[in-house]
């Protein structure tokens, strides 16, 4: 087996595990559960970075300029970024659900596989090597910000009807404030990214096709993930909103997000599409 290959391999097992061993963390908070599902989080991300270093190496073709370097890399951002905020705020109770996602992508990455093609002229440029990283990685915040979004709401919706131990259960989480927070500073690292890779989008439209913009299907959903994430922060700064209502904003962004990842690149045709 070709050793990026086996490094996916790796990575999708140790995401898996992990999962499974974070996710029952999650639910008994048996603290050997984390200690075994934190490393296996940090080696699947290893893995793959080193497998997407790798696959550069063997092939001397920029890695992300399909759907399978560039689901890997999203993968391994989010994971990335998850153990940065797990370690900082002590969230590995969150593992669970974001080691799921990142494996399910992989997997899924994993099915577009074509071996090594070098790329269309189009995508011969600098330009591939800054903007799509960036704008992978802006996905990846909005994951972890979608994953602490959905168990804000599960807390919030659950302690209106929980009891005995149940209630206990979701006392042993973040309270929601700081759940909110969490979820804040997560957009926040995403925005910013999405708004630069908007831009250099637009830098390498004009080199490849002519013109800054033209409404392409993937620009046109860039632009509105963009202004729903810009429309959570504003929101963010009144106090009615924030939290329950923000918690959906983001959730609403995130599937806006995978629409315009995945949804536009594969079912609807365009410049940016991977219909054949």
């Amino acid at each position: 087996m070709p050793l990026d290959e086996l490094l996916i391999a790796i990575a999708l097992a140790a995401y898996t595990l992990g999962a499974l061993a974070l996710l029952f963390y999650f639910f008994t908070r048996r603290t050997w559960l984390r200690d075994v599902g934190a490393p296996l989080a940090i080696a699947g991300c290893v893995a793959q970075f080193a497998q997407l270093a790798a696959r550069f190496e063997m092939t001397h073709v920029w890695p992300l300029l399909n759907l399978y370097g560039s689901l890997s890399l999203f993968s391994a951002m989010s994971v990335a970024i998850y153990i940065v905020f797990a370690y900082r705020y002590r969230l590995w109770f969150a593992g669970g659900l974001v080691l799921a996602l990142a494996a399910i992508f992989l997997a899924y990455g994993v099915t577009w596989y074509e071996g090594t093609m070098p790329p269309v002229p189009s995508l011969q440029s600098y330009w591939a090597k800054i903007h799509v990283p960036i704008v992978v990685s802006s996905y990846a915040a909005f994951l972890v910000a979608f994953v602490f979004s959905c168990i804000y709401l599960l807390k919030y919706y659950a302690q209106r009807r929980a009891g005995g131990a149940v209630a206990g259960w979701l006392a042993a989480l973040p309270s929601l404030p700081q759940l909110d927070v969490i979820v804040y500073r997560a957009v926040a690292i995403g925005l910013p990214l999405i708004s630069v890779g908007i831009i250099t989008g637009a830098m390498w439209a004009k080199e490849a096709w002519g013109a800054y913009w033209q409404w392409d299907p993937k620009e046109t959903a860039a632009l509105f993930s963009w202004i729903i994430y810009l429309a959570y922060m504003h929101l963010h700064t009144r106090h009615a909103w924030r939290g329950l209502r923000t918690s959906w904003v983001s959730v609403i962004g995130f599937v806006s997000i995978i629409f315009c990842y995945l949804g536009v690149n594969i079912w609807i045709s365009g410049l940016h599409s991977y219909k054949v």
